[in-house]
């Protein structure tokens, strides 16, 4: 299949990548040109503008987004629907709000064009190991995607989840508890740390222990091994955690259902005491954010920074 990608940030080249991998078409385009450039060395086609993306395309057309979520992604989709022409699908898969997909999802289809939102993770790890993807939207513009969906998930690892909203829903709840994983992980090497077998101990071996046959094992240890095989204490890293957005919207989604979701809403307000200190439990989540997603981590002694 043909496909255009705009947006070839940590996650929108490596996808393209992957695409052009399994023989699809790949159109690029981002804000600046040298990533598209990258991609086009790569056996992409260029595109300068949106208006250059659509017009090289032959209808039926997928368009998939991987852009930050929220004004610039509306702004994007505005855009677009003003270029595509019906039958066409417009596919936002950034980490974007269930609650802004409706609207735009009633917007493409004064256009005659399908919206589809894709909740994907799998980080920078993706272009290697393959992406979970949630789907939402119609039944329809699904079956339409999957020869793209089947070439950029990892083994049975998309899903349809149901009408427009429901695959960044899904994606929300996923990252909300992706929050609490990193916590607990990141408390229990503090409480080794501050313990008096920790001069004893190599934490990257006490990762790969744990990563043997225990109820605790997981990629993200993995992930930690490597981490603090690179550098043992971690003072590199600053404990400063950003927090994306997910997070944030799980735990108000839980406080409007009644639903009890404490440990969720913890691991978020530690990431906003995150930014007043600087714990060894804090760069353990940092390094770890690092590690899966390509996040930006501050050197260790620094404050401050943006969300990622």
């Amino acid at each position: 299949m043909q496909i255009g990608m705009v947006g070839l940030g940590r996650m929108g080249m490596n996808m393209g990548r992957r695409l052009l991998q399994g023989d699809h078409r790949v159109w690029a385009y981002n804000r600046t040109g040298d990533k598209v450039a990258e991609l086009v060395r790569e056996g992409a086609s260029g595109a300068a503008s949106l208006e250059e993306l659509v017009q090289g395309m032959e209808p039926p057309r997928v368009v998939w987004l991987m852009l930050p979520a929220g004004k610039i992604t509306g702004q994007y989709v505005t855009s677009l629907g003003r270029l595509l022409a019906p039958g066409d699908i417009l596919v936002d898969g950034g980490n974007g709000s269930y609650r802004d997909d409706p609207s735009r999802a009633s917007q493409m289809a004064s256009f005659g064009v399908d919206y589809v939102d894709a909740g994907v993770s799998g980080g920078v790890w993706g272009l290697r190991s393959g992406y979970c993807i949630m789907v939402g939207g119609t039944v329809e513009a699904f079956r339409r995607l999957e020869p793209i969906l089947k070439t950029l998930a990892a083994p049975e690892g998309y899903l349809y989840c149901g009408g427009v909203g429901a695959g960044h829903f899904l994606k929300m709840v996923h990252n909300g508890i992706e929050y609490a994983m990193l916590e607990a992980y990141g408390e229990g090497f503090e409480i080794l740390k501050a313990s008096p077998y920790w001069d004893g101990l190599a934490p990257d071996q006490v990762a790969a222990l744990w990563n043997r046959g225990s109820v605790i094992r997981s990629w993200l240890l993995e992930l930690l091994e490597s981490a603090f095989r690179k550098d043992p204490g971690l003072s590199s890293v600053a404990g400063y955690v950003e927090d994306s957005g997910e997070g944030r919207w799980t735990v108000m989604e839980a406080v409007e259902s009644g639903v009890a979701a404490p440990g969720i809403a913890m691991a978020l307000f530690r990431r906003f005491q995150s930014r007043q200190g600087d714990l060894f439990s804090d760069r353990v989540i940092a390094a770890l954010r690092r590690e899966f997603g390509g996040h930006a981590v501050l050197p260790g002694g620094e404050t401050g920074g943006s969300a990622d």
